[in-house]
């Protein structure tokens, strides 16, 4: 019986698997670490450039739609602004760009003025013949969407982590 354990003891026949074994656990996290950073950076990039483009595309509608500098509530101006954002198409048809991006209102929608006279596109250029002369209308869009991480996916826990962006244009009413 002791030979047999003296045996057991000099062998190192198995080490490489028991390292293996103690190592592993450290590498997949560094691994899944790894291409989830890579995953959230590129939900990051989705939905900074779907707010760029809701703003574009709500900067580009006619200055009808935005009267006395204000955004009417519950308007399609609003509503397709939202849903170019969030689908990438005014008409809200498709799937959404993030699986967490679940809701319209994740996306909202604000009009400002600007009424600054030191800047020169104030009183003159296309907006001389703004129904409120000397206000300039600027859309901004923001976005707040929840970040699903690959770690809560294959059930490692969830990171509660949210992607916000914003952007601004100045309405040109093409």
């Amino acid at each position: 019986m002791m030979r047999l354990l003296a045996n057991l003891i000099r062998d190192r026949r198995a080490s490489a698997a028991v390292e293996m074994a103690l190592v592993m656990p450290l590498l997949m996290v560094l691994m899944f670490g790894a291409v989830d950073i890579g995953n959230y950076f590129l939900s990051e990039h989705v939905v900074d450039k779907s707010v760029r483009d809701a703003a574009r595309y709500a900067a580009r509608l006619p200055f009808a739609d935005y009267p006395s500098c204000a955004l009417p509530s519950g308007g399609t101006a609003e509503q397709q602004t939202q849903r170019l954002a969030r689908f990438g198409d005014p008409d809200g048809t498709g799937t959404a760009r993030l699986p967490g991006w679940t809701a319209d209102n994740m996306t909202t929608v604000t009009i400002a003025c600007d009424t600054d006279v030191s800047h020169a596109y104030v009183n003159g250029g296309i907006y001389a013949d703004f129904p409120n002369g000397g206000e300039v209308p600027i859309v901004t869009v923001s976005a707040q969407v929840p970040y699903n991480s690959l770690f809560g996916v294959i059930g490692l826990g969830s990171v509660s982590l949210n992607l916000n962006a914003q952007s601004q244009a100045a309405v040109i009413g093409a």
